[in-house]
């Protein structure tokens, strides 16, 4: 299988020549700015099915042509996209039954994008046939180094079309209908099903109370987004086999499995948007280190970053700029955690509709003498300094599971609190993890868990066939897990476990929960543990410490002194239990001692809060999210960016960055 190759680590954005045909001094410029910005690698082609086939069964491809014979002379390399996120209006017109339809039943007019029926043959022949006349035509054009598949892939269509195919995809997963009732336990509200054709998708106007047809649904979804990209992808892949295929996904996406999409793709891309400038920095730094750990764990191996901004988006409730040194600093991160490439959207601001006033390396004005084109100067400088690391991978010692098909099933949970927040608890555990400067591998229940030190499970509510029986072995064989309040409550179809919770999970981790109390939004209780007392919120266990030892108490309410953390001795390792959503400071000095424990030092002692540690091949990226400047013991090396001798008491300034090679 090809996989992202490239000589050099990518610098460059997303570029839509197809707007600017009319404007031929604009390609031309374009071609001397990328240069002057050290830019060797766009993306193009994206939503520009209505210039590469203008009227059905007419592909006119000259332009593109032009182009990437442009770029190929001025160095520049390309991912060359396939045009299946939006479609053209003729098509649209001609062939309604290729728009999605909604939940409600009524068909979707033409516009937007992704506003099309994966399922829909219509709409596949059409895409079938534009990829295979793109790949005869440029899959071996010397500046195409790999395929984008589409844009940013979500949302689902009810036609008839997908129903049928929902159903087929029921029969298939269940057999018959008596396995599917029982699944499902439909007999709540009479519910019981007695003939495939009254199988439905959920829908306001019909069913949406039986949780195994909400998952199986969300499921299927997700499948049959997978199954389009595989079709996709089956002429690109034909005609140029050498070239690797990518679709780029975004930032903690809920309404699809990312770990099933993967499998469809060569090399994960990604679309960052953090909310730099926002009221907590660190915070906003922790979100983006995540999804691009989770990004790089998708296929194991580097990721591309697809888009990201220069300066600001413009769909976000308040679109700030970037302050100085923000641009470098962000861009690095991602390389920090495994990005092999630092691209943008946009490389040219569009002149009209809904993105005119999105960021883009190059503005209005038309020229560099802008901040920000300085600012995508000093990536490009800082990039060609760091290609040492091109291709390797963070290793990491610690794993953290981030589950989709569990989050799908906690967000339709009812009770014992309507939001029980599973992405905010995972994203405290993966901060605190974070500060204490380890790398971290970002999972999902299906990987393989062996070669961690530590596995953190926040709140596994779901767990799919085989997972604690894995999870057992990974304890007995001298692993260390972490598990928190509301874990292993139910099955794959929502059907809570028989016998007590945790469920399967209970022997290993040695207590029975008894009970879980919801808490109000500002209400807290407490945690007593190692002569220290710290806050708790959200969710309480009531558990019974059975072979697990006791570490912490509950300090208020009826169940005071009752336990609340738990270490339970299991084969050669150990499982832990933290009852509740603990603040901060418990995750921080839990972890700290978790991790002492084992042996796991950190990359760099004693980070400031703001500062993160990674370490990728044989460069150390030490970075200050903090708005302040910071001093901290640094390893002694040279400073990959400077050239400078780094180590011992050093002080980074604000939106600062170190890359030592150590």
């Amino acid at each position: 299988m090809p996989t992202l190759n490239l000589p050099f680590l990518g610098h460059g954005g997303d570029y839509n020549p197809d707007q600017w045909r009319e404007y031929p001094e604009i390609l031309n410029e374009d071609i001397r700015l990328m240069q002057l910005a050290s830019c060797n690698l766009m993306s193009l082609g994206i939503f520009a099915w209505s210039a590469l086939e203008p009227e059905e069964g007419r592909y006119d491809f000259d332009w593109l042509e032009d182009v990437l014979d442009r770029l190929h002379a001025a160095g520049v390399s390309a991912f060359l996209a396939t045009p299946s996120g939006a479609r053209p209006a003729w098509m649209s017109e001609k062939y309604p039954e290729v728009l999605r339809v909604r939940p409600d039943g009524g068909r979707n007019l033409h516009g937007g994008r992704h506003n099309h029926c994966y399922t829909s043959p219509t709409y596949r022949g059409f895409v079938n046939h534009m990829n295979a006349a793109l790949a005869q035509r440029f899959g071996h054009h010397p500046a195409v180094v790999g395929w984008h598949i589409s844009n940013e892939f979500g949302g689902e269509c009810h036609c008839e079309l997908c129903q049928a195919a929902f159903r087929d995809y029921l029969k298939e997963e269940y057999g018959t209908l008596d396995a599917l009732n029982r699944a499902w336990w439909t007999g709540f509200w009479s519910h019981t099903y007695t003939d495939w054709s009254q199988l439905h998708s959920p829908t306001p106007i019909g069913e949406t109370s039986v949780h195994g047809l909400n998952l199986a649904w969300q499921r299927f979804v997700t499948r049959q987004t997978a199954d389009f990209i595989r079709a996709e992808a089956a002429p690109l892949r034909e005609l140029s086999p050498d070239l690797p295929v990518t679709t780029n996904l975004m930032e903690l996406y809920g309404q699809l499995n990312y770990f099933e999409l993967a499998k469809e793709i060569d090399f994960a891309s990604y679309d960052s948007y953090p909310r730099w400038g926002g009221p907590d920095e660190e915070w906003t730094a922790v979100g983006a280190a995540f999804n691009y750990d989770l990004m790089r764990c998708l296929k194991q191996r580097p990721f591309a970053l697809m888009e990201s901004t220069p300066s600001q988006v413009n769909w976000q409730e308040v679109c700030k700029l970037k302050k100085p040194g923000m641009h470098l600093l962000s861009s690095l991160q991602a390389v920090a955690h495994g990005a092999d490439t630092v691209q943008y959207f946009q490389w040219r601001k569009s002149r009209g509709c809904s993105e005119k006033f999105h960021g883009a390396v190059v503005d209005h004005a038309g020229h560099e003498h802008t901040r920000t084109f300085r600012d995508v100067q000093a990536v490009g400088e800082a990039l060609k300094k760091l290609s040492g690391v091109l291709g390797t991978m963070p290793e990491a010692p610690v794993a953290l599971i981030c589950d989709t098909e569990n989050r799908w099933a906690l967000e339709d949970c009812q009770g014992p609190r309507r939001d029980l927040q599973y992405i905010e608890t995972v994203l405290e555990h993966y901060r605190a993890l974070s500060r204490r400067g380890v790398n971290i591998d970002v999972i999902d229940e299906t990987r393989d868990f062996s070669g961690y030190r530590l596995v953190a499970a926040p709140m596994l509510y779901m767990l799919r066939p085989g997972v604690a029986e894995r999870l057992d072995e990974y304890v007995k064989n001298g692993g260390t897990l972490v598990c928190t309040a509301f874990t292993g409550r139910v099955d794959r179809d929502d059907l809570c476990f028989l016998g007590g919770f945790p469920g399967p999970l209970r022997e290993v981790l040695g207590v029975w929960c008894e009970e879980t109390d919801g808490l109000y939004d500002g209400e807290a209780n407490g945690i007593a543990m190692n002569g220290r007392t710290y806050a708790c919120s959200t969710l309480c266990d009531l558990i019974h410490a059975e072979t697990a030892q006791v570490l912490g108490a509950y300090t208020a309410d009826f169940y005071a002194g009752r336990p609340c953390v738990t270490r339970n001795a299991f084969g050669k390792g150990a499982a832990c239990y933290v009852a509740t959503r603990p603040d901060a400071a418990f995750l921080d000095d839990f972890y700290r001692d978790l991790l002492d424990g084992l042996g796991v030092r950190p990359l760099v002692d004693n980070l400031p809060a703001g500062v993160q540690a990674t370490r990728r091949g044989d460069a150390l990226f030490v970075m200050n999210f903090a708005r302040r400047p910071v001093a901290l013991s640094l390893p002694a090396g040279i400073d990959a960016l400077t050239g400078e001798k780094v180590g011992g008491r050093t002080e980074i300034e604000v939106n600062g960055i170190r890359v030592i090679r150590v």
